[in-house]
């Protein structure tokens, strides 16, 4: 493919040092080089994958880097995010990754927008780049991303990453698949647990990080055959890498030959639903607080609490008196047999989704007075146990 970008007139004496491996390598050399000098890239988050990225594009020498992140760093990121330090801990990510951009180096520009990408900001931020990397952890960004692009017809490379196994690819729309003709649809809401659910190998990461970068690099330089109509799957554990075609959907709704979707949707979190609608009228009304279940238990009132977590989850923080019972066994129905009649059933997760799916099926099984702890664990901690730790 074509360089993405123009080279930009010329180096300093101090930048042909700093790039001199660039430089010697053929098929990057001064050209290359001047190219990202002369690149725009944005990096949507400055967690896991955008730490590695915003690292290595830094070093790699794009002129530009901006960052967009709106939340704040805390200790349970600082196992992969590696742009953070302990001392940036309540720190802005977006400000504590720009820091650490400009000690790498100095002589690039770093924009910071430590806001919420949203569809009142998305279309003017992205203009302003020549090249998107996609480093975010939920569904509803990624096709906000993904159809932000397309509209402005500039390309991205994405990522994402779950326990052991990552996955990268670049979408561009005029040469290849968008993301929606590799992913019409989002997944059921609580089928795909994130990272905060499910955890993540925190060197993965980096792999899956610096391979976006990697693709950046070809195509702001037009170098190298980049992954567009392609998907890379990575497995940490038996440490293969595997590559699939990723073919341009015809009747893609937003790319193909008669695109629906022709602007932003108004609400991604709804196209993605945090929760199913099942869900979400079980949980009206029969949603209560952190306090509340504490209260009750105080009271010594008649419950049941079940946590729907994940054992590992359980072993890290529970709350006091909570049986254990996965989600998965309520999907598959044996967590049924083991409710008792006589008592009223008190679900919770981390942070109430999980929850919420399964009080669905426990009040479809006839336990209708059945309710859910909104907030989780999360909440519990946050109103009244502090002194357990988060995770």
């Amino acid at each position: 493919m074509p360089p993405l970008v123009e080279p930009a007139a010329e180096l300093t004496v101090d930048e042909v040092r700093r790039y001199s491996r660039h430089l010697i390598i053929p098929d990057v050399g001064m050209a290359g080089q001047k190219r990202l000098k002369n690149a725009k890239v944005l990096c949507v988050g400055a967690g896991g994958l955008g730490s590695p990225a915003l690292l290595y594009l830094a070093a790699a020498g794009v002129g530009t880097l901006g960052v967009i992140d709106f939340d704040v760093v805390d200790e349970s990121n600082l196992q992969r995010q590696v742009i953070h330090g302990q001392s940036d801990v309540g720190r802005p990510k977006a400000e504590s990754a720009a820091a650490s951009v400009r000690e790498i180096n100095p002589l690039i520009d770093v924009v910071v927008h430590n806001e919420v990408l949203s569809t009142e900001n998305v279309m003017d931020i992205f203009a302003q780049y020549d090249l998107i990397v996609d480093g975010t952890d939920n569904f509803a960004t990624r096709y906000m991303v993904n159809d932000a692009a397309v509209l402005l017809g500039k390309p991205y490379v994405w990522g994402s990453i779950y326990r052991f196994d990552g996955q990268a690819s670049v979408f561009w729309a005029e040469h290849g698949p968008c993301y929606r003709c590799l992913y019409p649809e989002p997944p059921p809401p609580g089928m795909v647990p994130s990272c905060a659910e499910g955890g993540v190998l925190g060197v993965l990461c980096a792999s899956i990080g610096s391979i976006q970068v990697n693709e950046a690099i070809k195509l702001l330089t037009g170098i190298g055959e980049p992954l567009v109509g392609r998907l890379m799957i990575y497995d940490a554990l038996e440490m293969t890498y595997r590559s699939v075609k990723v073919r341009k959907d015809p009747e893609c709704v937003l790319c193909g030959k008669n695109p629906t979707v022709t602007e932003l949707l108004e609400d991604y979190e709804a196209f993605c639903g945090a929760v199913s609608e099942e869900a979400q009228e079980a949980a009206s009304g029969s949603t209560i607080t952190a306090t509340e279940l504490k209260s009750w238990q105080d009271q010594g009132e008649n419950i049941y609490v079940i946590d729907v977590r994940e054992p590992n989850e359980y072993e890290i923080v529970s709350i006091p008196g909570a049986v254990l019972i996965p989600k998965g066994e309520f999907l598959n129905g044996s967590a049924l047999e083991r409710l008792p009649q006589d008592k009223k059933i008190v679900l919770h997760c981390k942070s109430g989704v999980r929850s919420a799916e399964c009080l669905a099926i426990v009040k479809n099984a006839g336990f209708s007075d059945a309710v859910h702890v909104g907030g989780g664990v999360l909440s519990w901690i946050k109103t009244v146990d502090p002194s357990l730790p988060a995770y």
